[in-house]
């Protein structure tokens, strides 16, 4: 007797068969460990400036906005987020997953000094500080 012909000659034996591979699938399916998504970690920088006494209007048009525009030029960057508060502000900066993130803080504090140097004197009350903080992991 060929093998096919067993499949062939009995019908209900073909049907057990295939009944129980299907429900090994299923169970062997649903015991397989899947993530729906890894965890990546995107390289982010948080630049944070202070220039004491000034209002969050003043944050944001003088120092976050050049901020904002200088940083944005920089090559890398996937989203860009900035929030203001009394005499301070932070923009934070998520790069795209293969950047390095040395290289983009050189880059980020590129950045810094050349805004720092136009606004020498531009700003209202005097020069803001800015220091690029690194984190690695996205909150």
């Amino acid at each position: 007797m060929k093998f096919f012909a067993l499949f062939i000659y009995r019908p209900v034996a073909t049907i057990l068969i295939s009944l129980a591979i299907t429900l090994c699938g299923i169970l062997g399916f649903r015991l397989l460990p899947v993530a729906p998504l890894p965890q990546v970690d995107f390289p982010v920088i948080m630049v944070s400036a202070s220039l004491p006494g000034a209002s969050p209007e003043t944050m944001a048009s003088s120092v976050a906005t050049p901020l904002e525009r200088s940083l944005g030029r920089i090559a890398g960057v996937n989203e860009m987020t900035s929030s203001s508060s009394l005499g301070s502000t932070r923009i934070i900066l998520e790069f795209n997953f293969d950047r390095d993130i040395n290289g983009a803080a050189r880059d980020v504090q590129a950045a810094i000094n050349a805004r720092k140097a136009c606004c020498r004197a531009g700003c209202p009350a005097g020069r803001p500080i800015a220091k690029p903080i690194r984190r690695m992991r996205r909150s």
